[in-house]
């Protein structure tokens, strides 16, 4: 598979499609009542405001309503391939119990691999890396068959060994963008130390190239921050002030990281993310 294969967005082919889906994220995923979800929901058992079409009663809704819990999170598209792929458009309501708890308990696996995906595909869309496309294609081929086996043998995946390869080529990729960064930056940058930024006075700061893998930026203010070329993977960005923020070029940021934080028309994003409703409800007010 060559590297035109993969010009089109990131969005366009690992992210929800909840048309093609059976609202599998809405049965099979469990959530308790707190300030995401608004009331108590077991594994398996589907959300009170799923509809028989399988789509959301209070889809526009869903941050007033105490669901903002369901707009942070993606499926990178592993809904649709579950539902139309590896169950051949067969929904949960027309199955056996016993195939059905099989269903709800293969969508996080693939999820969680087309979450590699999704990184291994923008990686693949940096020219600056392209020393590393021909390794990030063949990680991408095999990752893409790990979720066209059979649901017995997805289930036997052991999904963390596998996401030790992928991390060691995502880390390669993350030091040749971030160190193109730095070299012209890396006088003014400022030195993070630790993982736990929660509630953290980053107003201003200059982190272009910055490694935020898997740091928490929960409630941080980050107002008018330069985040350029930054690495996101995995960093926690609930609630994080973001208006007037540069983010442009950022490694391995989601929308589900988006939708999480807070922002404003100044707010600059990379071209595959899209602004957040709730960033536009904020602006007529």
């Amino acid at each position: 598979m060559s590297v035109a294969d993969y010009t089109y967005t990131l969005e366009a082919r690992y992210s929800a499609k909840c048309e093609e889906c059976f609202g599998l994220c809405c049965v099979a995923l469990p959530y308790a009542k707190s300030a995401d979800f608004a009331f108590d929901k077991d594994g398996g058992q589907p959300c009170r405001h799923l509809q028989n079409d399988f789509r959301c009663g209070i889809h526009t809704q869903l941050r007033s309503k105490g669901f903002k819990g369901c707009t942070v999170y993606e499926c990178y598209g592993a809904g649709q391939k579950v539902s139309q792929q590896l169950y051949s458009g067969i929904d949960w309501r027309h199955v056996e119990q016993q195939q059905a708890q099989e269903m709800f308990a293969v969508l996080p696996v693939v999820q969680q691999l087309h979450e590699m995906l999704y990184y291994l595909q923008e990686s693949l869309m940096r020219k600056e890396v392209s020393i590393l496309h021909e390794q990030i294609e063949q990680l991408m081929s095999e990752t893409e068959a790990l979720t066209l086996q059979s649901p017995a043998s997805i289930l036997k995946l052991d999904v963390n060994e596998h996401r030790k390869n992928v991390n060691e080529v995502l880390i390669k990729v993350s030091a040749i963008v971030r160190a193109a960064q730095n070299k012209t930056n890396q006088s003014k940058r400022q030195a993070l130390q630790g993982r736990d930024y929660i509630g953290a006075n980053l107003n201003k700061a200059c982190l272009i190239g910055a490694s935020l893998r898997g740091v928490l930026l929960i409630g941080a203010d980050l107002t008018e921050a330069e985040l350029r070329g930054a690495d996101f993977i995995g960093a926690d960005m609930r609630d994080a002030n973001l208006r007037g923020a540069d983010l442009s070029g950022g490694l391995f940021l989601t929308q589900a990281q988006i939708n999480s934080a807070l922002g404003d028309k100044r707010t600059k994003l990379p071209a595959h993310l899209e602004v957040p409703s709730h960033w536009l409800d904020a602006r007529k007010s």
